[in-house]
């Protein structure tokens, strides 16, 4: 299985939260004015998934800087589907930084959220792939996000097979590793000067995560190898801007 269906995958994960927009204004029964409902979103699919990217993205001890910026994108992504898409956005916020401080409840925020999509298998499908994404982005695959992935594909019900599969496939895509780099090369692979303030440089990341991104090549229809190559870049792209942060 190449790793064009594990995006597509991705893909109809998004296509849904587009999908479910109309039931979350269904359940606001106030047009698109009315202000959000917190606990309702906390409660739906979308906030108990964003309470599980939170629990990855932490599994390690940390959220790493190209982490952040996959989890900032979606939340960007999502809050679009959304008349009052500023405050959508500011609330999946406020959900993964609280849940991502919440070592305990993992189990049961799995359990919710395949209660809550129990006729919709591929969608549990997309999410656990995104998950496995979020947690190899960083170039490696920790124990102990290793196992809280497999915790949530039993509750989520998700073939121990495909389970295999899908996180075999992403270690296929990251086998480089973490990539180092001397100052020298990092600046001039971000298009950065010495002097130039960090605010300045992290724009130019942004910019190179939004250009070279595999999670963000998808819409575009890009080949497997196109792909393969952007997470290399993007490896190569995370390492510069880590070694340039270290630096100051």
């Amino acid at each position: 299985m190449g790793s064009i269906l594990f995006y597509l995958l991705i893909g109809l994960f998004f296509y849904w939260v587009f999908k479910s927009y109309g039931r979350y204004q269904t359940m606001a029964k106030g047009g698109a004015s009315r202000p959000v409902e917190r606990e309702r979103i906390a409660q739906s699919e979308l906030g108990l998934f964003v309470a599980l990217m939170a629990k990855v993205a932490k599994a390690d001890g940390r959220v790493d800087t190209l982490e952040a910026e996959l989890i900032s994108n979606t939340f960007t992504d999502i809050s679009n589907a959304f008349p009052n898409a500023d405050e959508v956005r500011e609330e999946l916020k406020t959900i993964f930084n609280r849940e991502k401080e919440n070592r305990y409840n993992a189990d049961a925020v799995a359990q919710r959220l395949a209660q809550a999509t129990v006729i919709h298998r591929q969608q549990r499908v997309g999410m656990f792939t995104f998950l496995v994404n979020l947690a190899f982005i960083d170039g490696e695959l920790s124990r102990n996000e290793e196992s809280l992935l497999v915790k949530i594909a039993t509750y989520l019900q998700i073939d121990p097979g495909q389970v295999e599969a899908i996180m075999a496939q992403f270690a296929q895509i990251y086998k480089t590793g973490p990539t180092r780099t001397s100052l020298k090369e990092a600046y001039a692979l971000l298009g950065a000067q010495e002097g130039e303030s960090m605010e300045s440089i992290k724009k130019k990341y942004r910019t190179l995560v939004k250009k070279y991104h595999p999670d963000l090549m998808k819409a575009k229809g890009a080949d497997e190898a196109y792909m393969e190559d952007a997470t290399r870049k993007m490896q190569q792209i995370n390492a510069a801007y880590e070694a340039i942060k270290a630096s100051r």
